[in-house]
């Protein structure tokens, strides 16, 4: 009996994929729930299991391939694996490709067929040249449009493709890349993003790891980090400046009394923001327990849905990168996101003396919309005091 692999539901908002990569080709035995294709979708890379254990039959959406949730991406046969001789590593390798030979996707052949179209008629998109279901939607749209009013002006002239020079490459983005690219050009053109700028003397956070470090670590295993002060500095100056973990929705402003801080993290594939639940519950090693384990996770792309939506406020740490000194881009819907930086000695002026302290610079950028001037410039002072002064934090004052 044929089982039909299909695509999985993707989470909150998210109704289509990108077929990423098939680990299987036609004629593998498979076990259960082990993995057989991979999707992308703008948050996240999703396995998706074989149901049950049997044969791979037939691959019906190739690499490259977009998928709606519930689309059939191949079927498979309950049973044990024929036995054959175990396939040379190139013919192996070229099995999904032998799997997508065919020209059209499922979708597209349905169609072409309801519409009465040949193949040869509709330009593909697709890896290596396949015709996807959007390309046949698109050469219908074309065919249905009316032809252009008669204008006495000349028409203006097409636009002509930008040639490839010989040493360039040219890549097709990917859906998280280009979901990225939506969400950042959104939060410009929908709030009205300001940054306000401030330092911090680190001297007290770099001296009170110094001192407690290797116990921190023998009690908890985990190495006690900078970004566990920053996330309690936050929360404590979320707790009086309200706005900056609210958002707006329509003509309301949500306010938020619970802190579930985003903490982004750069990742081969693109940045990613996934959020630390109820940090204000959390002590500070559950802190770097859960960044160190959603890290590690964002880079093996095996973080869930529930791992990157929900937060309220979010952390950028430039400063792993060598950033001195940066705005960053809001994290829609939220109204406030703090940038990190690098931690450089600087000579500074304390008690009318120069000295050399470990200096970092701050960046808020908020939403005007909702969050005030002098309360930006508040919630920033408030995180530096309690980084200056690191006791304030374990003492909640």
């Amino acid at each position: 009996m044929a089982i039909e692999i299909q695509v999985p539901q993707l989470g909150e908002s998210i109704s289509e994929a990108t077929v990423a990569r098939w680990m299987k080709a036609p004629g593998d035995a498979v076990e259960a729930d082990e993995p057989l294709v991979e999707l992308e979708t703008d948050k996240v890379t999703v396995e998706v299991p074989a149901p049950r254990s049997g044969v791979l039959e037939e691959i019906l959406a190739g690499e490259g391939e977009e998928v709606e949730v519930g689309a059939v991406l191949g079927r498979m046969a309950a049973g044990a694996a024929p036995a054959k001789a175990a396939p040379a590593p190139k013919a192996r390798e070229s099995a999904p490709a032998a799997a997508d030979a065919p020209p059209l996707s499922p979708a597209a052949r349905k169609l072409l067929a309801d519409n009465a179209l040949a193949p040869e008629a509709v330009a593909g998109t697709g890896k290596d040249g396949r015709i996807t279901k959007a390309d046949v939607l698109a050469h219908l749209e074309s065919a249905a449009a009316p032809p252009p009013a008669l204008a006495p002006a000349a028409p203006a002239a097409p636009k002509v493709p930008r040639p490839d020079h010989p040493r360039e490459e040219r890549v097709r983005m990917s859906r998280l890349r280009r979901r990225i690219a939506e969400r950042l050009k959104d939060a410009q053109n929908t709030a009205a993003m300001l940054t306000t700028f401030n330092e911090a003397d680190m001297s007290g956070v770099v001296a009170l790891r110094r001192r407690y470090r290797e116990a921190f670590e023998t009690r908890h295993g985990v190495r006690l980090g900078f970004m566990s002060f920053f996330v309690k500095a936050c929360i404590g100056a979320l707790k009086e400046i309200p706005a900056v973990n609210a958002e707006i929705d329509g003509d309301d402003v949500i306010y938020k009394n619970h802190y579930d801080i985003g903490v982004a993290v750069g990742t081969a594939q693109g940045l990613v923001v996934p959020v630390l639940k109820d940090a204000d519950a959390m002590s500070f090693a559950e802190v770097e327990r859960s960044i160190g384990d959603l890290g590690a996770r964002a880079r093996d792309g095996k973080l869930s849905m529930d791992d990157l939506t929900g937060g309220t406020f979010t952390i950028s740490n430039g400063g792993v990168y060598g950033s001195l000194m940066s705005a960053p881009i809001l994290n829609p819907p939220q109204s406030g996101i703090l940038g990190m930086h690098k931690i450089e000695d600087r000579p500074v002026a304390v008690d009318g003396k120069v000295e050399i302290r470990p200096m970092m610079y701050l960046a808020l950028s908020y939403d005007h919309r909702i969050i005030d001037g002098s309360e930006s410039v508040t919630f920033l002072v408030r995180v530096k005091e309690a980084i200056e002064n690191p006791e304030r934090l374990l003492l909640d004052v």
